[in-house]
């Protein structure tokens, strides 16, 4: 295998037509094991269809969407097909307000998962020589595990950082040898800052070469600019806990777009208001259907994920759907004014500028009932001139008008002045409903 540029061969070279075949294979199968579940059950019964009424993939357009809200609704194993008792690990996500979503693994299904993962791993050049420190949460996270157990299904030695502790993780950067990292964007910046604060150069001192970035929103501009910082590849991976955790998607060397595995999932890209499909090339919601689980398969999930298709073939020899970066999601768009936002918008214009940071913040107010945007932003150190930094917050307040088409207010603050988090990083503060 070490020769080898694919982790799984069999199933990452089929062609199209393999592709689709195996997952209507898979499908139906999946689709008849649904029925061992009482949600799913009834669902089909409600509406009149039948397993073998999944003929072919266009067919799965008969099946109902499952949502985030049904897993809350049957909170804590009402979609499980497979009795508690064959499950030996559950994972959920961290929701503020009512149930959070449960997802139920058999022992197969981790097993499955753990091979995505170092699927993934392989593609941008890991070997088992390499050594791979994950700066991710552990526990019902499933950052942590997940790429725990896929870097051990690739034979690396691993090293459980866990998040957080920036000089203890440069610590074992440095005593082990760590060639690959896995961590959220922010929080990669606020390694390099305490690089920086520790005289270390990550070029001169490190072996780093590859990091997994994902788990939280980031721009194309943030994602060079932690390139250059560290002098690392920065992959891109997309993960989501009802999916299993990450492994879902990741680059390839190629770096021109997410490969989704279609042997693992069917995808789906939809207009979130119609739920009609889109065509290629159309920003629209992406919908997920499990073709592997054995616990908690989940039919035409709603992921309120917006991308878009780039292509179905790559350089690298893989033929599997390759999707954009995450452009935000349905359901945290910011409407203001009538105007459609997303926070990756305003990121995007504010990695333009290498006199600010990566720290920012976006609140959100109503003032004489009108609503009002300001965009908080730290300048880096030695940026200190009255000048540019009024030139700056002018120029800042312009890009951003014509990306979003209103004009915010800009504030540029001292580096260190916004909160720092260990999780994913919150950059929208909406104090409007206050008012309401």
């Amino acid at each position: 295998m070490e020769q080898s540029n694919f982790f799984n061969p069999e199933f990452e070279t089929m062609s199209r037509e393999q592709i689709e075949a195996l997952q209507l294979e898979r499908l139906q199968k999946t689709v008849r094991h649904c029925m061992n579940s009482l949600f799913y059950k009834k669902r089909f019964e409600e509406i009149g269809l039948r397993p073998e009424d999944i003929k072919s993939l266009a067919d799965l357009k008969k099946i109902p969407f499952t949502t985030k809200q049904d897993l809350r609704d049957t909170y804590p194993f009402g979609i499980a097909s497979v009795p508690l008792r064959e499950c030996v690990r559950l994972h959920s996500s961290s929701g503020t307000t009512g149930n959070p979503t449960v997802i139920l693994h058999t022992k197969k299904d981790l097993d499955e998962w753990a091979n995505q993962v170092a699927r993934n791993l392989w593609m941008v050049g890991l070997r088992p020589d390499d050594v791979f420190q994950n700066s991710s949460g552990y526990g019902m996270f499933t950052g942590g595990l997940g790429f725990q157990y896929g870097a051990e299904k690739l034979g690396m030695l691993t090293v459980p950082a866990a998040a957080g502790n920036s000089l203890r993780q440069i610590k074992f950067i440095k005593d082990f040898g760590t060639t690959a990292i896995h961590a959220i964007p922010s929080y990669v910046t606020r390694l390099y800052e305490v690089m920086q604060q520790e005289g270390v150069d990550p070029r001169r001192d490190t072996k780093l070469k590859v990091l997994a970035i994902g788990a939280e929103p980031h721009s194309e501009e943030q994602r060079k600019r932690i390139e250059e910082m560290l002098g690392v590849k920065a992959y891109n991976s997309f993960g989501m806990s009802e999916m299993c955790g990450p492994g879902v998607g990741f680059e390839c060397k190629e770096q021109n777009g997410l490969h989704f595995w279609e042997d693992y999932y069917i995808v789906e890209i939809v207009n979130p208001d119609t739920l009609e499909p889109v065509p290629d090339g159309e920003i629209g919601e992406l919908v997920l259907t499990t073709l592997c689980r054995e616990a908690m398969p989940l039919l035409r999930y709603r992921t309120r994920d917006l991308t878009r298709v780039l292509g179905r073939s790559c350089p690298c020899g893989r033929n599997h759907i390759r999707l954009d970066r995450m452009r935000g999601r349905s359901d945290d768009m910011i409407v203001l004014r009538g105007v459609n936002i997303f926070p990756i918008q305003v990121e995007k214009i504010l990695m333009k500028f290498p006199e600010v940071g990566t720290n920012y913040l976006i609140t959100l107010t109503t003032e004489d009932n009108n609503d009002q945007m300001t965009v908080e932003v730290e300048v880096n150190e030695g940026t200190d001139d009255f000048a540019k930094l009024q030139y700056l917050e002018k120029e800042i307040r312009h890009q951003i008008g014509d990306e979003i088409l209103l004009k915010p207010r800009v504030r540029l603050v001292s580096k260190g002045t916004l909160p720092v988090s260990e999780g994913k990083a919150v950059r929208v503060v909406d104090k409007r409903k206050v008012y309401q």
